[in-house]
């Protein structure tokens, strides 16, 4: 070892406590200050992530560091066990675990832990939209973990041969190795998430703790037996079993992770990204969600009222958030306006409506000028095109007038979070336009909630990620279970005298 190197090593240590106020870099140029609150919860053995993108500090306690990396380790001890199996062994699984759903004794088991957090999350003032666990959703884990049990095995598929004289390179669809999954309160992941078993990988959630109860229920009564009852290790799905937030940063900070998926949006989910792309792991996430729609000039009026009610009739993350209409085509903006409404009576809701811009506010209250049948709410500037409306019961979104296409065009590349655009057009040269133009990787003409895999591609869906942090390489914006592997490139030789 050089002198440089020895005085490298002299100047690194384990870091065992914090001091409040002590500056930590980030981003290379920027500090930020240690809380009194984190300098007095830090321990040694502990560990602290710095986000590189906004200077967060998170902290993350050897106890739930230790949870986190007995889970991947499980993992990944099952993932190279299960390249010695039977893939047969694995579609069985999916049906076994469909059937232990579908047997109401044990989805009673699974009904009680989650009217229990049910209840938690009502008087914690917490939505529950999501968590809770009915017969549709039963239905829905049921259809989704068939359709992965129906679908071919693809952890071993050659995808291409190149011929040579004497010999050739074949390429060959791997399994990637451990999938990190991190979603808040949403039961029916279970089901979709486990389909990376279906090309050969493994697999770890983290659940917010609403639903936490309902998971380990789940793992118990019906995804454990079926594993055990078809001879699958363990450790093939495996549960961060903490229901401390930093749970979730514990697992997408793992070395052992192959991918992580984040299902959800906000700036939780965005905090998540970060963490495991500084982390060095690939990410499949959309951080922000919302669809925009844009109204063009040749839009048929009645079928633009029906487009905007079916892309409101629930708050997920391909929900309609931002609509953009020509200013000098008041019966499309009525049409627009009248779609919504439908929406909101359809479910006994108010409607409220962003306008966005001066001109917006006041056109709207020219239409309006006697009563509003919805709440208006109104913003001066375009930067508010930038927020996601989060709603359970009455549809919201936000309205702007454009002058033109391309003026929707920049106000969406410029503030939309790069994810779900329709156009909705009769003229295809201005759909045409849109398209090339814009920054999205779902695109449309009609309603903006067909981006969901189950429903679009009849594969049960892991995660959609938008474009906000780039596009993707290699690999679309919706990731099913049988699109997460790598390529293996093996050469076969026939001459021994073959040389370069």
């Amino acid at each position: 070892m050089n002198s440089k190197t020895s005085a490298n090593h002299q100047n690194q240590g384990v870091l065992d406590s914090l001091i409040e106020g002590h500056r930590i870099p980030f981003g290379g140029t920027r500090w930020t200050a240690v809380s009194a609150e984190l300098a007095h919860e830090f321990r040694a053995g502990d560990r602290l992530v710095v986000v590189q993108e906004n200077g967060d500090l998170l902290h993350i306690p050897s106890s739930v560091a230790e949870i986190a990396n007995a889970a991947v380790t499980n993992a990944r001890l099952a993932f190279a066990e299960l390249a010695t199996i039977d893939s047969i062994r694995i579609t069985q699984f999916f049906g076994s675990f469909a059937a232990n759903l579908q047997n109401i004794d044990i989805f009673n088991k699974i009904k009680i832990a989650n009217d229990i957090d049910v209840e938690s999350a009502h008087q914690r003032g917490r939505s529950t939209t999501r968590l809770q666990l009915g017969e549709k959703m039963r239905l829905d884990m049921i259809a989704a973990l068939n359709m992965w049990r129906d679908l071919p095995d693809t952890s071993t598929v050659t995808t291409e041969t190149v011929q040579h004289e004497s010999w050739s390179v074949e390429a060959h669809q791997a399994p990637l190795g451990v999938v990190g999954f991190v979603f808040e309160g949403r039961p029916n992941v279970f089901a979709d998430a486990t389909g990376v078993l279906r090309s050969g990988n493994t697999v770890v959630f983290r659940i917010g703790s609403d639903a936490l109860n309902t998971a380990r229920a789940i793992m118990d009564f019906a995804l454990k037996p079926a594993l055990a009852e078809n001879q699958l290790p363990l450790g093939c799905v495996q549960l961060v079993d903490s229901p401390e937030r930093s749970a979730g940063y514990a697992l997408f900070s793992h070395a052992g992770l192959s991918l992580a998926v984040a299902r959800g949006s906000g700036e939780a989910v965005a905090q998540l990204g970060a963490v495991a792309r500084q982390s060095g792991i690939p990410v499949s996430l959309h951080g922000t969600g919302g669809a925009w729609s844009i109204v063009g000039q040749t839009a048929d009026a009645l079928d633009l009222a029906q487009v905007i009610c079916h892309s409101l009739d629930r708050k997920v993350c391909n929900t309609l958030n931002v609509c953009c209409v020509p200013l000098d085509r008041h019966d499309l903006l009525l049409a627009v306006l009248n779609g919504a409404v439908l929406a909101a009576k359809g479910r006994e809701a108010k409607l409220i409506v962003h306008a966005v811009g001066a001109f917006t506010s006041q056109v709207l209250r020219e239409l309006y000028s006697s009563s509003f049948l919805f709440d208006l709410i109104e913003h001066d500037d375009d930067e508010v095109l930038a927020t996601e409306w989060e709603w359970d019961d009455h549809p919201e979104f936000s309205l702007r007038l454009i002058s033109d296409l391309d003026e929707a065009i920049e106000l969406f590349n410029s503030f939309s979070p790069h994810f779900v655009l329709s156009m909705i057009s009769s003229d295809h040269a201005e759909i045409e336009h849109a398209f090339r133009s814009t920054e999205s990787p779902f695109f449309g003409n009609g309603f903006t909630r067909w981006v969901d895999g189950q429903y679009a591609l009849n594969r049960p869906e892991l995660g959609l990620s938008n474009w906000q942090s780039g596009r993707l390489f290699a690999r679309g914006g919706i990731l099913s279970g049988d699109g997460v592997f790598t390529t293996r490139y093996v050469m076969k030789q026939s001459d021994p005298q073959q040389h370069r």
